[in-house]
């Protein structure tokens, strides 16, 4: 009878094991590295947070149901204070885990990840939210990202030369490989135009909060406008102080830095003066019952949504999605196959609207501009940077669900226009 008693309980702690096991086994695991502590920990916090609110929605709606299992979607969170060693270490922690996606938000530590992604039987799908050009020289297979910054450069560029007539600028932006490219693209659009690069001075946005030196070198020059940006927080400060250093001039921002959430920081608007760079998500009113902003503010302590958190939440849903399509969980090939017939993600549904991706894995997500004159704030333009043709501009048009507030206000451009 002992002996009997025994083996019932030996076979009832072997169910309840088998059954974890199972419990396990229907997990999704997803991966997010990036910068949770530090002077970026704002810009990583916001971007972790999308990824895990859409985690939290599909897991909410009922997970993704495959060849009729339920499997639920687990995310895990690693800090790599933007250090490509941490990412790199980030990534294979993930690969042992069984991650079929590693999210990453900095093109530093993007880079490293691109070299083990497509390790056999440890692929992961690198959903990397940079817009370096770069990414697309590397031809991964196992890369999806937003549009490339060159979008940006000549709309920026064209704006400053030919409507401000500003001739003369000097750059004070991120460091990093990302930074590099973004100067480098800058300046050959810029003398391109007839303009004149006065002085370069790099600067670390990951860890400095004194901007004083690079930016007294760079208005020794006497620039009519300075490029700036980084992660927006460091980048407000780069802005305030350069007033506070007496310049009168413009600033031209890159791609990573928003004018919402600077604006909000600095507290006044009159010190952003003359300036062009993306429109903050204040900027881009929703759609009537997409409610993304006030589910953020619930589920996060009334945190300030910003474009880091909602562009990353619409690749997460598009994600899922592309699961579910492909009916499996774990192959990250046919998971990637899947991802265009995910879309589109349109405006009525999704904050960030995104209609489609190409080949090399870029999402189809507009470039949206705002103009700022002696601090006040343009209606913002939407530029569409991919079609070839009229006729595409046409059809993704059609495709649209942007908020209807902002259409009479909209100026919708196909890549052809771009560059005029």
């Amino acid at each position: 009878m002992k002996h009997s008693k025994v083996a019932i309980i030996l076979l009832f702690a072997l169910a309840i094991l088998s059954s974890a096991g199972r419990g396990l086994a229907k997990d999704i695991l997803i991966g997010y590295s990036g910068p949770l502590q530090g002077v970026a920990a704002e810009y990583g916090q916001d971007v972790g947070n999308g990824i895990e609110m859409a985690v939290h929605e599909v897991n909410e709606a009922g997970g993704i149901k495959i060849k009729g299992e339920i499997y639920k979607l687990r995310l895990e969170k690693l800090d790599d204070r933007v250090d490509p060693t941490r990412a790199l270490h980030n990534a294979r922690r993930f690969q042992e885990q069984g991650a079929i996606a590693v999210f990453n938000s900095v093109f530093t530590t993007v880079a490293p990840m691109t070299r083990i992604n497509t390790d056999k039987g440890r692929e992961f799908i690198l959903v990397a939210y940079t817009s370096s050009p770069k990414l697309t020289e590397m031809a991964n297979r196992l890369i999806v990202m937003p549009q490339p910054f060159t979008s940006y450069v000549e709309i920026d560029t064209n704006w400053a030369r030919y409507v401000k007539g500003w001739k003369t600028c000097a750059t004070v932006i991120t460091l990093g490989a990302y930074g590099d490219e973004w100067r480098a693209a800058f300046r050959a659009a810029w003398e391109k135009k007839g303009g004149k690069i006065t002085i370069e001075k790099p600067a670390n946005y990951y860890v400095e909060t004194d901007f004083s030196a690079p930016l007294t070198a760079a208005l020794a020059t006497k620039p009519d406008c300075l490029l700036v940006g980084g992660p927006s927080g460091p980048t407000a400060l780069v802005i305030e102080q350069a007033r506070a250093l007496g310049f009168k001039g413009g600033f031209i921002m890159i791609d990573q830095a928003k004018q919402d959430y600077i604006a909000e920081l600095l507290k006044n608007e009159a010190l952003l003066g003359d300036m062009i760079g993306v429109a903050g998500l204040d900027a881009f009113p929703p759609y009537p019952g997409q409610n993304f902003g006030d589910r953020y503010r619930k589920r996060y302590n009334n945190r300030k949504p910003t474009w880091e958190c909602t562009v990353p939440y619409v690749y997460m849903h598009a994600l899922a999605k592309a699961i579910a399509i492909a009916q499996t969980p774990h192959d990250v090939y046919k998971i990637r196959e899947a991802l265009p017939k995910a879309f589109p993600m349109a405006g009525d549904k999704y904050p960030a609207e995104s209609l489609g991706m190409n080949e090399e894995g870029r999402f189809y997500g507009w470039c949206i501009v705002q103009k700022r004159t002696k601090g006040k704030a343009d209606p913002p333009e939407l530029y569409a940077w991919w079609p070839r043709s009229q006729e595409e501009f046409e059809r993704y048009k059609a495709m649209s669900k942007v908020s209807p507030t902002l259409k009479p206000r909209q100026k919708w451009l196909w890549a052809k226009d771009r560059d005029k």
